[in-house]
Order: C-alpha cells, then sequence, then structure tokens
C-alpha cells in the first residue's frame, strides 16, 4: 500500500513537472509572494523574485519572448539598462563601484519578463489584490508600532513614527499607491450601485490617508498626492463630480491639518529645512537636496552628451566636497536624489532620452479604460513625480514597485487588446 501511494505521488509530481499550465501557476504563486513580501522584505522579495525567474524557464517559448522583446515597452527598459552597462566603459571610477551603480538598474530586465507571462497568465488581478492586503496590515502593524514602539524592528525614532519595518519614505509609497489606486474601483461600485463594497474599499482606501495624516508621512507623498488624484479625477469623474469632491476634500485636508500635529510638522519642515540652509548652512534634508542638485547640474555641464560615466557620481561629490562651495556637513551620497539628475551625471543626454523615452512608452500604454490600465498609469505617474525628489527608479523598493506594476498591468492591458479585435472578430 506504501508503495502504491509512493508511485501515485512520484506520478502525480511528474506530471505536474511536464505541465505547463502547472509551471505557469506556480510562477504566478511566487509572483503573488514577491509582491506579498515587498512592503516587509527586501531579501524576501529578491528570493520569490528569483524563484518567479526560475519557474518560467522550463516551458517558456523563446521565439514569442524573444519577439516580445522587440516592442518599445519592452525595448525601452532594456536600453536603460545596456546603457548603464556600457557606461562602465567611460567612467574614472573603481571598477567596483561602477558595477555596483550598474545593479539598480538589473531589476530593469524583469519588466520585459513580467509583461510576457502576465500577457498570458489570467492571475494578474491576485497581484494587486496580494499587494493591497500585505500594505493594509503593514498599516494596522504602523498603528501598532505608534502605540507600542517596542513592537518594531527599527529602533529609535523610526519606532516612534509608526515604522515596524524598512523607512517612512517607502510606506508613504506604498499607502499612497494604494489609496489612490481604489479610487477606480469605489467609483466603479457606485455606479453600478454596489454600496456596501464601494464602501468598505472606501474605509480601507481612508484608513491609509488617516496613517499618513496622524501617524508619519515623507515630504514625497504630500506633494505628489494631489497630483495623483487630479490625474483620476480629469480622466474617471466630471466636472460637476470633481467640484464636490474636490471640495470634501479641501474641508478634510482642513480638518487633518487641524487635528493633526504630525502633519503640520511634516509640512513645516519645507519652510525651516529652507529657511535653516539658506540663512543659517545647516545641512538639512532640503539643503543637502539642494547641494546635490546644483553640484549635478555643473557635472551634467561638464560632459553633456554622455555623461561621466556609470558609478562616477560619488566620486564627483567626494571630490566637490573637498571644496570652499561644498555645505559643511552636508554628507556625500552616491546619488543626486532626483532620478533625471541621477541618469544626466553618468550618461548624459543620451542618458536622459532614455529614461523619458521609457516612461514616455509606458504612458502611452495605459491610455485605455479599466482597472489594470488606472493601476498601470498610476504607477508610471507615480514613480515620475516622485523621482524628482529622488532618484526612486534604482532604489530596490520604489523601483520594484515600478517594475511589478507596469510589468503585471502592461501584460494584461496588452492580452485584453490583443482579445478585443478577436471578439470583434467573432461577432461579426
Amino acid at each position: 500500500m506504501t508503495a502504491l501511494v509512493r508511485e501515485t505521488t512520484f506520478q502525480m509530481l511528474g506530471r505536474r513537472l511536464r505541465s505547463p499550465a502547472a509551471w505557469c501557476e506556480t510562477a504566478d504563486l511566487f509572483a503573488i509572494l514577491t509582491v506579498a513580501s515587498l512592503p516587509w522584505s527586501t531579501s524576501l522579495t529578491a528570493i520569490f523574485n528569483a524563484m518567479f525567474l526560475i519557474c518560467m524557464v522550463p516551458f517558456l517559448d523563446f521565439k514569442a519572448f524573444l519577439q516580445s522583446l522587440k516592442r518599445p515597452v519592452s525595448a525601452t527598459p532594456i536600453a536603460l539598462f545596456l546603457l548603464a552597462l556600457v557606461g562602465t566603459l567611460w567612467s574614472d571610477a573603481a571598477w567596483g563601484m561602477r558595477f555596483y551603480a550598474v545593479s539598480p538598474a538589473v531589476k530593469l530586465l524583469v519588466l520585459p519578463v513580467l509583461l510576457y507571462h502576465f500577457e498570458r497568465s489570467r492571475r494578474g488581478h491576485w497581484i494587486f489584490i496580494a499587494f493591497l492586503v500585505s500594505c493594509a496590515l503593514l498599516s494596522v502593524m504602523s498603528w501598532l508600532v505608534t502605540f507600542f514602539p517596542g513592537l518594531s524592528l527599527k529602533p529609535g525614532v523610526d519606532a516612534e513614527r509608526g515604522i515596524f519595518v524598512k523607512n517612512y519614505i517607502d510606506q508613504s509609497q506604498e499607502f499612497t499607491l494604494c489609496a489612490v489606486a481604489l479610487a477606480y474601483p469605489i467609483v466603479t461600485l457606485l455606479r453600478e450601485k454596489r454600496y456596501w463594497f464601494a464602501g468598505l474599499l472606501t474605509v480601507l482606501a481612508l484608513s491609509f490617508f488617516v496613517n499618513m495624516a496622524f501617524v508619519v508621512v515623507s515630504r514625497t507623498a504630500l506633494v505628489t498626492v494631489p497630483i495623483m488624484i487630479g490625474v483620476f479625477a480629469l480622466l474617471h469623474l466630471r466636472w460637476r463630480s470633481i467640484a464636490v469632491i474636490s471640495a470634501a476634500l479641501l474641508v478634510s485636508a482642513v480638518l487633518a491639518w487641524q487635528a493633526s500635529p504630525q502633519l503640520r510638522k511634516t509640512a513645516d519642515t519645507f519652510s525651516s529645512d529652507y529657511r535653516r540652509y539658506t540663512q543659517e548652512k545647516v545641512p538639512t534634508s532640503m539643503g543637502e537636496r539642494l547641494e546635490y542638485w546644483r553640484n549635478s547640474i555643473e557635472f551634467f555641464e561638464q560632459a553633456p552628451l554622455a555623461g561621466h560615466g556609470t558609478g562616477s557620481t560619488f566620486g564627483l561629490f567626494a571630490k566637490v566636497a573637498k571644496s570652499a562651495d561644498w555645505l559643511k556637513g552636508a554628507r556625500v551620497f552616491p546619488n543626486p536624489h532626483n532620478q533625471t539628475l541621477a541618469v544626466a551625471v553618468q550618461w548624459g543626454i543620451i542618458g536622459i532620452v532614455a529614461l523619458y523615452a521609457m516612461w514616455l512608452v509606458h504612458l502611452l500604454l495605459f491610455r485605455g479604460d479599466g482597472l489594470a490600465n488606472w493601476i498601470g498609469l498610476l504607477v508610471v505617474v507615480q514613480n515620475i513625480f516622485t523621482s524628482l525628489f529622488n532618484s526612486h527608479l534604482f532604489d530596490f523598493h520604489e523601483g520594484w514597485m515600478y517594475v511589478i506594476g507596469v510589468g503585471v498591468a502592461g501584460g494584461m492591458v496588452i492580452r485584453e487588446r490583443q482579445a478585443t479585435p478577436k471578439a470583434v472578430e467573432a461577432g461579426s
């Protein structure tokens, strides 16, 4: 009996190993685990993503995959990575620093794989659900840490600000994306008169905003949230609805401003940091950014066409930090906290063209209606505007949010567009 059970088990395992559908399901599972772990752990994200890529190999249609790489949505991120790789040839940084600077761009190679896979898989919506549930759980944990700082895995001030893992910038990016992304299904459900479900999602969206208002929020999120909401309103609401919702949001913002010392403190840092930097020469966060930007523009002017090469930024900043023009006490960073400048310093105008071409192509991909189009568009818009204040495409957390969001949503959109002509043809 035991031998029979063992033989049956091996037969079932053998059939699954020979089944493309089974490998596709397993790849989907690891993709779900990847996005679910993203708010919590960089290590788990990397491990699950590696397993996803491995599960793609056994039954990959290499001819179809290579054909998909010719599309601009796939070719542009590959081109940006290749530019980072080739840029090592004219950099004067140490080779270790050059290859270290290439590594943030490697994740862009996963984007075409996700586009290809979710063009064929019908489980893309589970990726969005997994990320939403994971962020909702993180929001609950953030509140717990606010009242019980000892629960935090982060020491000192981060624990006091409601941060369980990672940092407040990453957490704000997640909560902002989830809260604004929920606007589309909420409006859709209201139009379908499914009020209970719409109310549930509204409460969930508000919970993210309340956490950012009363626990902790990044200044980048404060700037980008109105932009993201404005994009939604212009695309999906009538002017009358825009006026009503704008008034409601304005009242909510005033109430939150009055009720939340944390929100007022965060907003006040814009002016206080700038004043302390300009008048007192104190190396505040904003002051350091302005210092990075000013010097990065000068670096770009020195090598405008092809830049100084991959990995050159840290050495350039370290050199200028020894001069009298450098803000005393300011830290030396390997990037200028602006995506365009990070690309411009290393790869010049060529890099800027490659970066903006990728953003433009991905924006154009999500021109239609539907949840996948909305989420994909929102991910690109968020990355573009937050990259004004950080090198978010090359940062681990925000970079993976972009790669996964565009890859999964893009694959779903491409599949829907391919299915539409077939449906029309069948109907005719």
